[in-house]
């Protein structure tokens, strides 16, 4: 087996801890945000673990192996919600909140950042460039009115 499928599955382990620290904190706002966050990240997490799927069958996993071996890294978001919920402050949970939505925030504008920006930077046809900041710009705005609602 490649090097790239084991660093791959530490990548999504580490992405679900993420997704589990941001569903937590979320439902430790109100139960709106949480569900906005869960649905935000179960539409984001759809082709990123299928992609996660195809890289790990090129590594040289087998089917059955590369499937068990998603709902392994899986586990990394029941971790991140169970951190969340224990690092609750005695205080309440808007000093928990104030600290775990902001990081999980931050790191997924860098990752959206990272994988989006390069390849504005190379598209050849403006077109292209255009359609991706379109896009980019009507997921900011429903987010913006399911945010109003």
């Amino acid at each position: 087996l490649q090097i790239s499928g084991y660093l791959n599955l530490l990548a999504n382990t580490i992405d679900n801890f993420t997704h589990g620290l941001a569903v937590a904190a979320s439902f430790l706002v109100s139960r709106k945000v949480g569900f906005l966050t869960t649905m935000a990240i179960l539409l984001h997490e759809i082709p990123h673990e299928v992609g996660d799927f195809a890289i790990l069958l090129r590594a040289g996993f087998d089917r059955w192996s590369a499937a068990k071996m998603q709902l392994y890294t899986a586990l990394g978001g029941i971790l991140g919600a169970c951190f969340a919920i224990c690092a609750q402050s005695p205080k309440g949970a808007g000093e928990t909140v104030a600290w775990i939505l902001p990081f999980t925030s931050g790191g997924f504008l860098y990752i959206a950042l990272v994988n989006v920006v390069p390849d504005l930077l190379e598209e050849k046809n403006p077109w292209n460039s255009l359609q991706q900041i379109l896009l980019l710009c009507t997921g900011i705005t429903v987010m913006v009115l399911l945010a109003l609602t």
